[in-house]
């Protein structure tokens, strides 16, 4: 019977990324963690809309934007500025905001 050699993923993550520490390594995960931030914010917004039974042209209408935004957003396609970020809470209903800075507190960001 053939001998299966199995490598580690975290052996696998270092050798295509580099191994922890070190520049092309953190810019990886720093751009993983944006990207996984986007998704959340964007699966948030497609719940919201879903749940108050508008369709992403509807939402996109009352942003002042396309259905197209709408669905870039959604889908985590795009990294959401704070200020497209208050017009679509916004428009889905959400008065107030806040960013929890853990120990600096927190900031009310509309």
């Amino acid at each position: 019977m053939a001998k299966i050699n199995l490598t580690p993923l975290s052996v696998v993550v270092d050798e295509v990324w580099g191994e922890k520490g070190t520049p092309e390594r953190d810019a990886m995960e720093t751009k993983l963690r944006e990207e996984l931030q986007a998704y959340h914010i964007g699966e948030t917004i497609k719940k919201e809309r879903l749940k108050q039974n508008l369709t992403q042209e509807e939402l996109g209408d009352k942003v002042g934007v396309k259905k197209s935004q709408i669905s870039k957003l959604e889908s985590g396609k795009c990294i959401i500025t704070l200020t497209t970020m208050s017009k679509v809470f916004k428009a889905l209903g959400f008065g107030t905001a806040t960013l929890d800075l853990g120990m600096g507190g927190k900031v009310a960001l509309w």
